[in-house]
């Protein structure tokens, strides 16, 4: 049975939080960006050596000065973590790069993402990982959100 939940027929969220970025794909942004901070993971699929888990929420912390790498869960949390992004990427010397669902008919996008960030739509559809093993292609298209110093 698959992770992702339907509604009408068509995938569009998940039921697990924890999905792993694909490593190639952070491989890439990291050696563009320099990452020093994982805003959204668990002690297992942390990207960076500084990192926020759901014991220590990264809704909560404060992100100055850091160049952040934000993979949010996607569940209905998801438009709170682009606002966190958003806000905290207007603090001096911050740089926030989300991998977001491509959901460009979203009130959070078009309040949070939509001329505020540097937008990249990946081609094709990622396979996200669960202990660095990739699993079957997402459901829906996704895209980087990069805001901040670096946008």
């Amino acid at each position: 049975m698959s992770d992702f939940v339907a509604a009408g027929g068509a995938a569009f969220s998940s039921r697990r939080m924890d999905w792993e970025t694909p490593q190639t794909l952070f491989d890439s942004l990291d050696a563009e960006f320099h990452f020093t901070l994982d805003a959204a993971s668990t002690d297992d699929n942390a990207k960076c050596v500084r990192h926020y888990t759901p014991e220590y929420s990264g809704l909560d912390a404060d992100w100055s000065g850091e160049t952040v790498f934000c993979n949010p869960p996607y569940g209905r949390e998801l438009p709170r973590w682009v606002e966190k992004c958003a806000y905290e990427a207007l603090k001096p010397g911050t740089t926030v790069v989300m991998l977001v669902p491509s959901r460009t008919d979203t009130r959070w996008f078009h309040r949070w993402i939509y001329r505020r960030a540097q937008i990249r739509f990946l081609k094709g559809r990622l396979r996200f990982e669960t202990q660095g093993v990739a699993g079957d292609a997402a459901p829906f298209p996704s895209m980087i959100a990069v805001m901040g110093g670096a946008s």
